[in-house]
């Protein structure tokens, strides 16, 4: 975590002021096709030398490429020495370099959290990211990274447009193909990922814009002190101006320029921090985006598949011949996950697979349900340490729902398998894992399969797996065919991955005024991390094997830190094995962890008689998070009083490099149909490059507390999930929604921070403690109304 950052003045400092919603302007043509080759001798006349290149083979293509390249385009690759441009990134390569036994105390992330970790990762490869200036004047950057509508595109995309001082309207943000020599560096998750390009992508549009300079310099015989950029142009004091479409060519020729390449100060930014709509708003609300259902890979059939009855279940029976002689079947072919049908059209194929005749074999959860899955997590638990002899204590325990992911895309995966190639498309946050697995699977050599990374429409962690492309290739390689698979919204809900149930225990000992003591037990049936994560902390020098650790005891203890005094701290988890498709849901452990503490801090606040918001100021151990708490009270106006059944509820979390408080008034007159009626949030995330997109992020936190803390959960019935659709899974609508959101942005210092996760365990623990405090209950288990 980077070290606390002291407030401007007194109190909370000032804020922006509140969010307002206007519409996003106008997009643009869709994105030029062009190469990701680097070329050679790219970067700052500072880089310390060339980079560590690939095999020989590999470098010849690349030169050779570079070379086709030169005539009409510059590209640049970000170097490998970006230690000047990159203080975040040193300081997590510092942190991570710390001894491992480390990982054995408390409070590991105040020293590195697991973004530090995963840019530590991605330090070997961040050198290879290129930015090409086209003839056309287009700058491209060919972006590591999966959009899947948090707006990445558009934020790196004025990054760019920042240090290259281009208009934003002339950068484009094409997603790259998979690409193995990035290893670490092209995982969407963590919310890591302007943390990890924050300095790559403003480092090389930098070393760009010093070419562009030197190559007009050079044409005009002028002095390059005298030149400046401004709306993607080089311009001289007699008037004269350059494109860079029209100075590529020669900027492509230059290996050392005669200005440094060094990225803007902050005082003189112009487009970094500015309110700025989405670049592909209007192709987006038009239909021109595409997502992989969207596609037309020339053959690829709609294909559907019937699944088990129960969680992985098998195939037992299967009577296909009504279903094939259905109009416009095209084949049935079983994989493991069940039968496929392949039709023409998805209706057909959807009224098909609803013709087959089959029995399944139970799986292996089949005689379970909810209060069997409670039971095995209560008894999971390790004893407290500390035993209340004299001292007081409050405990308290707590039960968190299974949750589905209920991304508003659903799974869709376009597969062409051959004898010796494959090729797959989908929205993928791991294409280099799912490369991996998918050429294992199909037995081909991983440079025989290629990935291409299509946008996503949603995510919350669903999409860091590959379950729908795995299994497209399955189906391509059994049928011969290319097709094109979706997972219905029942397919996901039923048979996809949730966020695991937990069972939380947690015990805070306290006197003469102060809290002594805390242990949180926290019990979670096991999450699977089996997209890679466990390889990326290894590679950034966490020695899992040594320290006794599995990924999931790693991630837990990288991301989870109380941030209060609260005497001597313990969190521990225990996992429960259950054979239950299961994933990183947004926030991971925190969006129970956290909530479940800061219900125990409202609680302990009242036994200690004080103000909840009183009492976490005085324990909040990061200045900066003071101003965050104090900001949300004061525009919220805490305290203030409401009518009988209605209450204001306040949380606060800090993780990935910032810190969020959530402030929300709730109607529980009827407490089965809770209504938040107000939110107020304050937030310092460091330097934010789109105002406008953080506060989508931090209003979409909202939203899913809403849902997670008052209604919607997955329960398990004798070993199949119960919903099936939007129509029993109660994600929060609109008539759930408070009409009021007031968003505060606290001065911009530092890094930027991660923002996707940041606000669900604050906004959640808001929710939680607005309705205890509303109907004078102590809620337990969540969702509240399941």
């Amino acid at each position: 975590m980077h070290a606390p950052r002291a407030p401007s003045g007194t109190g909370a400092g000032p804020s922006r002021p509140p969010a307002r919603r206007e519409p996003s302007p106008g997009g643009k043509g869709p994105p030029i096709s062009t190469s990701i080759a680097p070329a050679e001798g790219a970067g700052s006349a500072e880089g310390a030398g060339p980079a560590a290149g690939p095999p020989p083979a590999t470098t010849a293509r690349r030169r050779f490429l570079t070379y086709l390249l030169a005539a009409p385009t510059l590209t640049v690759a970000a170097r490998a020495g970006l230690d000047a441009a990159a203080p975040a990134a040193a300081r997590a390569a510092e942190a991570a370099a710390a001894p491992s036994p480390l990982l054995g105390l408390p409070g590991v992330p105040d020293i590195v959290d697991l973004g530090q970790a995963l840019q530590v990762a991605g330090l070997p490869t961040a050198h290879l990211l290129v930015l090409e200036i086209t003839a056309a004047g287009r700058a491209a950057l060919h972006l590591p990274r999966l959009e899947v509508g948090q707006g990445l595109t558009t934020t790196v995309a004025m990054m760019v447009a920042e240090e290259l001082d281009a208009r934003l309207a002339d950068v484009d943000v094409p997603l790259s193909d998979s690409r193995p020599d990035l290893l670490f560096n092209q995982l969407t998750g963590a919310s890591n990922s302007v943390r990890t390009l924050y300095d790559p992508v403003r480092a090389v549009a930098a070393a760009a814009r010093a070419r562009l300079v030197t190559a007009a310099a050079l044409r005009w015989s002028l002095p390059v002190g005298t030149l400046r950029t401004a709306d993607s142009a080089v311009l001289a004091p007699d008037g004269r101006r350059a494109g860079y479409g029209d100075l590529a060519a020669a900027a492509a020729a230059i290996a050392v320029p005669a200005v440094p390449a060094t990225p803007k100060p902050a005082e003189q930014r112009r487009v970094i921090g500015r309110p700025t709509g989405r670049i592909d708003a209007r192709d987006i609300v038009t239909g021109r985006a595409q997502y992989a259902g969207d596609l037309a890979v020339p053959g690829a059939v709609p294909t559907v598949v019937a699944r088990p009855t129960t969680i992985n279940g098998t195939l037992a029976t299967l009577d296909a011949s009504a279903a094939r002689a259905m109009p416009g079947v095209l084949g049935v072919v079983t994989v493991p996950s069940g039968v496929a049908v392949l039709a023409e059209t998805f209706d057909q194929a959807l009224r098909a697979r609803d013709a087959l005749r089959t029995t399944w074999h139970p799986g292996p959860v089949a005689a379970l349900s909810d209060a069997d899955i409670r039971k095995r997590l209560r008894a999971a638990h390790a004893p407290f340490l500390v035993p209340p002899l004299l001292t007081q204590y409050v405990d308290g325990e707590f039960d968190f729902a299974f949750v589905n992911h209920a991304p508003m895309e659903v799974l869709t995966a376009v597969a062409d398998v051959r004898p010796n190639r494959a090729e797959v498309w989908f929205a993928a946050q791991t294409p280099v894992v799912a490369q991996q697995t998918i050429a294992a699977e199909l037995g081909l050599p991983q440079e025989a399969v290629t990935v291409h990374v299509v946008r996503g429409g949603g995510s919350f962690g669903r999409r860091l797996f590959y379950d729908a492309a795995l299994e497209a290739a399955r189906i391509s390689r059994a049928a011969g065919r290319p097709v094109k698979l979706m997972w219905t919204r029942n397919d996901d809900m039923r048979h996809g991955r949730m966020r695991p149930a937990t069972h939380h225990r947690i015990r805070a000992t306290y006197g003469l005024g102060q809290v002594l003591g805390y242990e949180h037990r926290v019990a979670s049936v096991r999450t699977d991390f089996g997209h890679g994560l466990g390889e990326a902390l290894t590679a950034a020098g966490f020695q899992l094997e040594v320290a006794g650790l599995s990924v999931a005891q790693a991630f837990f203890l990288l991301s989870q830190s109380n941030p209060y005094d609260v005497g001597i701290p313990t969190q521990l988890l225990a996992e429960v094995p259950l054979e239950i498709p299961t994933g990183s849901w947004r926030s991971v452990y925190s969006g129970t962890v956290r909530v479940a503490d800061e219900i125990m801090v409202d609680e302990l606040a009242r036994r200690f008689g004080q103000d909840p918001v009183a009492f976490r100021r005085a324990r909040l151990r990061d200045p900066a998070g003071r101003a965050v708490l104090d900001t949300v009270a004061k525009a919220g106006r805490w305290g203030r009083a409401m009518p009988p059944g209605q209450a204001q509820g306040i949380g606060y979390h800090a993780e990935n490099g910032g810190r969020a408080a959530y402030l929300v008034e709730l109607d529980a007159s009827e407490p089965t149909q809770p209504r938040v009626t107000k939110a107020v949030i304050a937030a310092d995330l460091g330097t934010v490059i789109n105002p406008t997109g953080l506060e989508a992020q931090l209003t979409g936190a909202l939203i899913d507390g809403i849902s997670v803390i008052l209604q919607a959960g997955n329960h398990i019935d004798r070993g199949t999930v119960r919903e099936g659709s939007y129509g029993d899974f109660h994600y929060a609508r609109q008539k759930h929604s408070p009409p009021v959101v007031e968003i505060h942005l606290l001065p911009p210092g530092g890094p930027p921070g991660g923002a996707g996760e940041l606000g669900v365990p604050a906004a959640s623990a808001a929710v939680a403690n607005a309705y205890a405090r509303a109907t004078g209950t102590g809620p337990r288990s969540f969702p509240i109304n399941f």
